[in-house]
This record gives C-alpha cells, sequence and structure tokens, in this order.
C-alpha cells in the first residue's frame, strides 16, 4: 500500500530547477569580479593618460620658455610640426579605434596645450553653426577661440588688423566647384595660405515642426541649394528657394515660422533649436568641402605640402603652356588651376595654381625659378600642410 501522503515532499525533492538557482548567484558573482576587475584596469588607464597628458602640457610651458618671451600665442604655433605629429599618430594607429577618432583627439590635446596661456583667435564664416565653424574646430581643436564674422572678406580683414590669428574660408565644393568670393580676394590680399581642411559636407532640411509639409519657403547659402537641387526637385517643387549668406543665417531665419526651413548642417538645427524634416539630402554621397586656412606668415616645410601660386600671364601665343611647362619638366604634379579676371585690366587673367610639395624644397624650387620667363608676375600665396583626412 502506497502512502500518498509522501508524494508532495518527493516531487519538492526530486526538482532540479532551484539546485540550478542555486548555483547562479555564484557564476553571478564570478562575472561581477571579472568586471570589477576590468574597470579597475580602465581606472588605472585613465590614471596614466591623465598623468601623461599634464606631463605633455608641462612640456608645451617649457617650449613657450625656450622659445623666449614672444607677443601672442599666434608665434608659438606650428602648422607643420602638428602636421608631422599627426602623421605618425596615423602610421602607429593599428586599431580599433580609426584613424578620423585618433586625430580628433591629438588635436584637441595639442589646442589645449598650446591654449594654456592664450588662445587662438580664429576668424569664420558666420554666425555660429557653419561649416566653416565646423572645419575650424577640426584643425585647430576647440580650445581655439572661434571668432564668427559676417563675411569671407571681414575674415580677411581681421586678421590684417590683427584681431585675429588665422582665418577658415571655404575654397571649393567636390560637386558644385570653386567659392569665387575666396580666390578674388587673394588678388588684393597679402595674407598667406598656412593649411587647408577638407570637411566632408552633410545637408538637412530643417524647421521649427519637423514637417514637411509646412515648408514653403527655403533658406539656404546658394551652394547648399545647389548641391540640395535633385532632392528639392523631387520633396519641395514648388517651395521658394531663397538664397543667403550662410546656412546658420539660413537657420536663423528659419526658426521665426511654421512655413520656413532650412538647408544646413545638423549643429546649425541644435544651435537654433529647429527639428531635423530630412536628411541627408545632398545630391552626391562624395560632397566635401575644402577650407583654406590664412594667416600672416609662410610656415616651414612638413613633409607633405602644397603650394598654391597666383601667376599672371603675358599675352602671347602658348603663355599658359609656357606658364605650366617648367613644372612639367621638373616632374612637379599639379592638383588645380583656376583662371579669374585679373583686376588689372579689361580682358586680363590670372591663374591659381595648386602644385605638390613646397616652395623651399626640390622640384618646385626649381621649378619657380624658371616661372619668371614666361610669367609676368608669380605670387606664392603659400606652401602648407596637405590635409590629413
Amino acid at each position: 500500500m502506497v502512502d500518498k501522503r509522501k508524494r508532495p515532499a518527493k516531487k519538492a525533492a526530486g526538482k532540479a530547477v532551484p539546485k540550478t538557482a542555486k548555483r547562479a548567484p555564484n557564476a553571478a558573482a564570478g562575472d561581477t569580479g571579472r568586471l570589477q576587475e576590468v574597470r579597475a584596469e580602465i581606472d588605472g588607464i585613465d590614471r596614466r593618460i591623465q598623468e601623461l597628458i599634464t606631463q605633455r602640457a608641462h612640456w608645451a610651458a617649457k617650449v613657450r620658455k625656450a622659445k623666449g618671451e614672444l607677443k601672442a600665442a599666434v608665434e608659438y604655433y606650428r602648422p607643420e610640426r602638428e602636421s608631422q605629429i599627426l602623421r605618425r599618430v596615423l602610421d602607429r594607429n593599428q586599431g580599433p579605434l580609426s584613424d578620423e577618432v585618433l586625430l580628433r583627439l591629438f588635436r584637441e590635446i595639442m589646442s589645449a596645450c598650446l591654449a594654456q596661456q592664450e588662445p587662438l583667435k580664429v576668424g569664420f564664416l558666420g554666425p555660429e553653426g557653419t561649416f566653416s565653424q565646423q572645419a575650424l574646430h577640426k584643425h585647430f581643436g576647440h580650445s581655439a577661440q572661434a571668432l564668427p564674422l559676417a563675411s569671407i572678406e571681414e575674415v580677411f580683414q581681421e586678421i590684417e588688423s590683427g584681431n585675429a590669428d588665422f582665418g577658415v574660408v571655404p575654397v571649393e565644393n567636390s560637386g558644385q566647384g570653386t567659392i569665387q568670393s575666396t580666390l578674388d580676394m587673394f588678388l588684393t590680399s597679402r595674407l598667406k595660405i598656412c593649411g587647408e581642411v577638407e570637411l566632408r559636407v552633410h545637408q538637412h532640411l530643417l524647421s521649427r515642426t519637423g514637417r514637411l509639409e509646412d515648408i514653403e519657403r527655403v533658406y539656404s547659402h546658394p551652394q547648399s541649394l545647389a548641391q540640395c537641387k535633385a532632392w528639392l526637385r523631387a520633396n519641395l517643387p514648388h517651395a521658394e528657394k531663397v538664397p543667403v549668406s550662410s546656412n546658420a543665417e539660413a537657420a536663423r531665419r528659419a526658426r521665426v515660422a511654421d512655413d520656413c526651413a532650412a538647408i544646413a548642417g545638423e549643429t546649425a538645427g541644435q544651435v537654433y533649436g529647429l527639428k531635423v524634416v530630412a536628411g541627408p539630402i545632398e545630391d552626391r554621397q562624395d560632397n566635401t568641402t575644402r577650407f583654406l586656412v590664412i594667416g600672416r606668415e609662410f610656415f616651414s616645410p612638413s613633409g607633405h605640402d602644397r603650394t598654391s601660386l597666383l601667376v599672371f600671364v603675358r599675352d602671347q601665343p602658348g603663355a599658359l603652356y609656357n606658364v605650366l611647362s617648367p613644372f612639367a619638366r621638373h616632374g612637379v604634379s599639379m592638383n588645380r588651376i583656376e583662371s579669374r579676371p585679373a583686376h588689372s585690366g579689361r580682358w586680363q587673367y590670372v591663374f591659381f595654381i595648386d602644385v605638390s610639395g613646397h616652395v623651399e624644397e626640390g622640384n618646385v624650387a626649381q621649378a619657380m625659378s624658371e616661372l619668371g620667363e614666361y610669367a609676368s608676375d608669380v605670387v606664392v600665396l603659400g606652401s602648407y600642410p596637405v590635409a590629413l583626412l
């Protein structure tokens, strides 16, 4: 005869799940212990990183002392030296962080070290939130003092007057070509090109409501309107397109009415409190803008340089061929050529030419020595480090 009253006890004793559940806390404790070890190791690494950054800042201060008491931060800044440091960062990188991430980190460290006593003052085409400001931060880091200015001409003027140390101005776009107003400034300005920045440009449609159906008017810089014309034709064919001085100015205007929108970067939307309606909306996936860094002096070779020239040709047959032939003979690669009215007489033209190399070195110097035979005048706008990424 079976005693049925004992069955519940037997069933409970035979359960396997509770025994497994009792072992889980031990496993979890092991995982927690391992996690604490990993975090402790990361904390130690963070301390060492901070100590090394502090050491670097102290040595940067010693460099200032070694150079003597100079007048301003701009006199300590050496773009060729920064370019060499950053190229070594790229050469050493074996992952997992990308080249772009490491460059940004080191750029910010160098920017902070340089700005210990006084930051560089850098003008850009404002207002706040433009792609020019993004290019400025990419090149100089966030420790530089960014000065928003109303026009490209004003950027040049503030550097010439000494109110700004450097400036960042757009010069060409991969899809829309040259920004002519920038080139024309070099015809009369004595400023020099000290560097270049290439910025991958993503355009977004921004508005106060965030609804496409509300939009009757779109503000943007003419270049941005051109970069997005196919998207606008397909999605806002009847909306009025209004060109303005900058994309940030477009964002400022769009924030005052529900039926208005701006084409600009996401940063401008954040600055002016706009919502993203759509984006990226640029017609070309490789949409990139090149910016020039302008200042008051030349700098030494970095080892990976570009030289920009302003060449006035004589009015004679084969003038342009004669100007370019010295570069060909000496194996100098020409990166870009652009003609503009010379402003010195009717139907007179000047050529903007970019070549690989530094004007003080090797083949470029040899080619330059022969240019005078064929050009009425040659102005070296600058020899500067090639953009890294």
